[in-house]
Formats: structure tokens, C-alpha cells, sequence
């Protein structure tokens, strides 16, 4: 097995580890006996449980880094900003279980510093698809848009129905959300 692959299996089991037992309650021996790994192998890796999460949100900052780069190097058009939020569902749906695991643990994401670096990407993403100089109302509508797809991550786990299905509920909804904002701006400009 390759070393990206080992990397990979250890990231998994230890999310799926970290979602039943807690991240706190989870020992690195635990997910070295999970890989049926010894516990020097896993260090080879990774030295702590810090360094799998932090790992975790660097390959979730590769896309969304993509993808604001890509936004920023468009026209700041109503079907950029719509396409902007269909990639973020499709990054959004790769990374379920990471965001599961950042809603699930906040106090862990505080004290690694992840979530700042991660809300700053937020923040980022909202820049993007936001209206400068709209009404508050319409800015809300924007804000809430990009909100909407996280909010529907979690919301609807708990939901029957096909994943595919409500993935692209929440996205059209959000879609919604900011095309009625962009059509209130230009009905009021």
C-alpha cells in the first residue's frame, strides 16, 4: 500500500473513530490497532492526533483555496456566484465527515486554531458571492445562502432520503437565496 493511501486509511479510521468515540476518548493506539498497524507505524505518519485533524483540514483548504481562486478570476456575475455555491456542495459533500467532525468538536477545533484558519476561508467565500453596497436585507440574503449549505450538511443527516437528493435541495435553495438578493438589488440599482 502507498504511503498517500496509508495516509488516507489512517485519516478515515480516525474520523470514524473520532465520531464514535470522541476525539478526546479516541488514543492513537486505538486507531493503530483499528489499521491493524503498530503504534511506530502510525507515528511514521503522523506523530499526534492533532497532526491527523490538522491534516484533514489541509486537504479540505486545497479545494476551497481552488475555488476561490477560480471565483476571484471570473466576472462577478450572478451565474458566477451561482456556480460558486454548486462547486462549495461538491467540496461540502467530499468533505461530510470532516464537517461532521468540525460541528461535533468545536471545542477542539478552538483550541487547534482550525477553525479560525477555516472561517477565514468562509469569510472569503462570502466576499465572493456577496453584494457590496446591497441593502442589509439582500447582504443577509447572500449570507445566508453560503450558511444554508453548511446548515444543510448536518440538518438533514437525521432526514429519509436520498444524500444525492438532499444535497441538491439545500443547493437549490441557496441558489434561491441569492438570486432573489441579486434580483432585489437590480430591481432597487
Amino acid at each position: 500500500m502507498s504511503r498517500g493511501n496509508t495516509r488516507q486509511r489512517i485519516q478515515d479510521i480516525s474520523l470514524e473513530l473520532f465520531a464514535a468515540r470522541g476525539y478526546e476518548k479516541t488514543s492513537l493506539r486505538e486507531i493503530a490497532e483499528h489499521l491493524g498497524v503498530t503504534k511506530a507505524a502510525l507515528y511514521y505518519h503522523f506523530k499526534t492526533k492533532e497532526e491527523i485533524v490538522i491534516s484533514l483540514f489541509d486537504d479540505l483548504a486545497r479545494p476551497c483555496d481552488e475555488l476561490i481562486d477560480w471565483a476571484l478570476e471570473q466576472p462577478r456575475d450572478l451565474e458566477t456566484k451561482l456556480e460558486v455555491l454548486r462547486r462549495y456542495s461538491e467540496v461540502l459533500n467530499q468533505a461530510a465527515p470532516v464537517f461532521r467532525f468540525m460541528q461535533e468538536n468545536q471545542a477542539t477545533m478552538r483550541e487547534l486554531s482550525i477553525g479560525e484558519s477555516f472561517k477565514g476561508r468562509l469569510m472569503k467565500l462570502l466576499d465572493v458571492i456577496q453584494l457590496p453596497g446591497a441593502e442589509l436585507s439582500d447582504q443577509v440574503r447572500c449570507s445566508a445562502a453560503l450558511f444554508t449549505m453548511h446548515a444543510g450538511t448536518f440538518t438533514l443527516q437525521n432526514i429519509e432520503g436520498d444524500p444525492e437528493d438532499k444535497r441538491h435541495a439545500v443547493l437549490e435553495v441557496a441558489q434561491e437565496m441569492l438570486t432573489t438578493a441579486h434580483r432585489d438589488a437590480a430591481a432597487r440599482g
